[in-house]
């Protein structure tokens, strides 16, 4: 177990929002306060039985990939998404899985506009909410939408090293059953050509974190990030952290995650 600072939402009268996108002029590029709390950040290794995607909302799976670079989109389109989807599937007895979207993070590569990454996400959030998880379906699969939504379907993130081990900047997550809905705040994203819906956190005293220590380039990260299912984790609130542990000379965090649509 660890201790470090969490950042979640800060109380605010507004909707909160966030610009991809140049905002119009006089708007900030974000409207929030973050409420940072040193909190202790257990770790998942430990636990007994191992966390499941329906029992906490995560899961931690072994995984080679073939693809040499994780940097190339193409390459990653047309080799890792179809192993994420057979992963997803595996894990989840899902009967159809569609990859539809992937990000890399290497906050140098970022900082420099190398390779299209982006630098860890570090405050707490869930990457859809009640609204947006279906709406994710109808945008993407319009034809078929009315048709799959009357069953069961998930949204699951597939997060992993391209190099391990993560010594630094690791992913914590918040076990779904310590997570209530008055505790989600509707966030909007304004995108160029969209605006997507995620969910901020706000602070309980309920919340437990975990996180996987030195998680390794042939292990994967599972998490829920919707669920239309009652009665199993729906939502997974995650956040990048600072690792006390981490030592001084630590290799940036190099990972890729990827979105998957499961139904059933």
């Amino acid at each position: 177990m660890v201790e470090s600072t969490l950042n979640y939402l800060a109380p605010m009268s507004e909707r909160p929002v966030y610009w991809f996108t140049p905002p119009p002029e006089g708007v900030p590029w974000r409207n929030t306060q973050g409420d940072r709390r040193l909190l202790p950040i257990r770790d998942a290794r430990t636990v007994d039985p191992a966390p499941c995607l329906d029992r906490e909302g995560f899961a931690r799976l072994h995984h080679e990939t073939a693809v040499a670079n994780l940097y190339d989109p193409e390459a990653v389109r047309r080799l890792y998404y179809p192993e994420m989807e057979k992963l997803v599937a595996g894990a989840t007895g899902a009967q159809r899985v569609i990859v539809f979207d992937h990000n890399v993070r290497h906050a140098g590569k970022a900082a420099r506009g190398e390779d299209s990454a982006q630098a860890p996400v570090r405050f707490a959030h869930n990457d859809y909410t009640l609204s947006s998880g279906p709406q994710r379906v109808r945008d993407l699969l319009p034809d078929e939408a009315d048709s799959l939504l009357q069953r069961r379907f998930s949204v699951v993130n597939v997060w992993k090293p391209i190099r391990g081990p993560v010594e630094e900047m690791p992913l914590a997550f918040c076990d779904a059953r310590t997570l209530r809905q008055q505790d989600f705040v509707e966030t909007s994203l304004e995108y160029a050509e969209r605006t997507g819906e995620i969910y901020s956190l706000r602070f309980s005293p309920d919340h437990r974190w975990y996180y996987t220590p030195a998680l390794h380039a042939d292990e994967a990260m599972l998490l829920k990030c919707y669920d239309s299912e009652q009665g199993v984790a729906r939502f997974t609130a995650h956040s990048a952290f600072d690792d006390p542990t981490s030592p001084e000379d630590a290799k940036p965090r190099e990972s890729i995650e990827v979105r998957a649509l499961a139904f059933f």
